[in-house]
């Protein structure tokens, strides 16, 4: 008896532990059991509590009346499958006649607390058929990605959700987005690790960091151009317009418009080019936009109406050239001047991390997604790197990036410049830079004069 005294309780001390220090060991060794335990047992009566369940039929009344037993209880939602994941618990049940999935999203927070998990979000997967993917400890925490994450062409993994799923950035499906955030909020750390996980990839990186290129300079030797002043962003930007147009002529020409060829292989964008004839696709990254916007003198106002105007065009015409933005600020609202609001339209993807006034979650939300206004506002100073992610349609999620230093990010970069493509219009704007392993002077990233 002292003997199994003393195992359970050391199994006890093994536990808390884990619980305290490794949440996610914890939750693979012990909790995984206890939370499946839990909701067998408890389902009936959580269903019933949280107002998911349904009367019984006219059917079974009748048939109770007419045998002399006792009235059926209310039934609950048919439990299809309940899977154990690294992260928590998906569970998929049948909805009863007159269900609908938003009564499971309205009831997610009462389904935590009755269950004790960290995060339940509800989602329909079909008709009559809702899934409740259940998280066991916060794994905003502390971010671990996972080892094998299924990258494609196009779409790497930048974060992780609050749902224990992997965030991924898809250029193919969300072409341009918008990230604000204040000061110290994670917005150059999720930079660092979109940059990191399109390395790579058989993409051009174009930069412009109008603070002297502080935060981009560093990893220049993945960029293929790289403007560190509002002059030369300028330039950069005119040049990927012609880029752009040259592109569409090459799409124009190899558009295969025969009669005797299937309409499958008509193509209007760079994606249906054979691999030959594909340009590289380009991604843009602006760091600090309103640095593009603001002016003092005449001539500043007239380079100001050129860079929103090119942007305004990139982001509108872009996408089927392969050209995609991401575009970082701390505002970004319409005190920025004209073409702004017309440029934060065609942002389809928004991220907005930790800021300091409800106005700027409104420039990022407030026009497809209000519930994430209040979302963003609540974002604690602690956690750095956590931010609100959606789009267009109104979801959204919350999400916190690994902390990636600039040190690992420019080691990435550095082992991968071997891809960084070269493209005859942007020579001009190509980073200047000393051999690696070689000391030498800080490099120099602004592009020459153009006459």
């Amino acid at each position: 008896m002292t003997a199994l005294t003393v195992t359970l309780a050391l199994v006890a001390t093994v536990a808390l532990l884990l619980r305290w220090q490794r949440p996610a060991w914890y939750w693979m060794s012990f909790g995984v059991i206890f939370a499946v335990v839990r909701i067998l047992t408890r389902y009936a009566s959580v269903m019933d509590a949280c107002g998911l369940t349904v009367p019984p039929s006219r059917w079974r009344l009748a048939l109770a009346r007419m045998t002399g037993r006792p009235i059926p209880d209310s039934r609950a939602p048919r439990i299809l499958r309940l899977r154990p994941t690294r992260t928590g618990l998906v569970l998929r049940v049948k909805l009863r006649p007159g269900q609908d999935a938003f009564d499971f999203s309205a009831a997610s927070d009462r389904l935590r607390h009755s269950f004790v998990m960290q995060n339940v979000t509800a989602r329909e997967i079909r008709s009559g058929v809702v899934e409740l993917r259940m998280t066991g400890y916060d794994v905003l925490k502390r971010v671990q990605m996972p080892a094998t994450a299924r990258a494609g062409v196009m779409r790497v993994p930048v974060a992780m959700r609050e749902d224990g799923e992997v965030y991924y950035r898809d250029y193919r499906q969300t072409p341009h987005a918008l990230n604000v955030g204040a000061t110290q909020s994670g917005k150059s750390v999720y930079q660092r690790n979109l940059v990191a996980a399109l390395a790579p990839l058989d993409v051009a990186l174009v930069g412009i960091d109008c603070k002297q290129g502080v935060e981009l300079a560093p990893l220049a030797r993945r960029f293929t151009a790289l403007g560190d002043n509002p002059d030369a962003a300028a330039d950069l930007l005119d040049a990927l317009v012609e880029h752009m147009e040259d592109v569409y002529q090459l799409i124009r020409r190899e558009q295969r418009l025969s009669a005797d060829l299937p309409d499958a292989e008509i193509t209007a964008d760079i994606w249906d080019l054979p691999d030959h004839l594909r340009p590289t696709p380009i991604v843009l990254l602006v760091d600090e936009v309103a640095e593009l916007a603001l002016f003092a003198t005449k001539e500043e106002e007239k380079r100001r109406d050129r860079i929103i105007t090119s942007l305004v065009r990139l982001s509108q015409l872009g996408r089927a050239a392969g050209i995609y933005l991401e575009i970082c600020g701390q505002r970004f609202g319409s005190e920025l001047g004209k073409g702004i609001t017309m440029l934060r339209a065609q942002l389809t993807g928004r991220t907005a991390h930790r800021v300091n006034d409800e106005t700027s979650a409104n420039m990022a939300f407030g026009d497809i997604a209000p519930d994430a206004v209040l979302a963003t506002v609540q974002i604690r100073t602690d956690r750095p790197g956590t931010a609100v992610a959606g789009d267009s349609s109104g979801g959204w999620v919350r999400i916190r990036t690994p902390h990636l230093t600039l040190r690992r990010a420019v080691n990435i970069a550095n082992s991968h410049a071997h891809r960084t493509p070269e493209i005859p219009a942007l020579d001009a704007f190509r980073p200047v830079l000393p051999p690696l392993g070689k000391a030498a002077a800080p490099s120099t990233v602004t592009a020459p004069a153009i006459a």
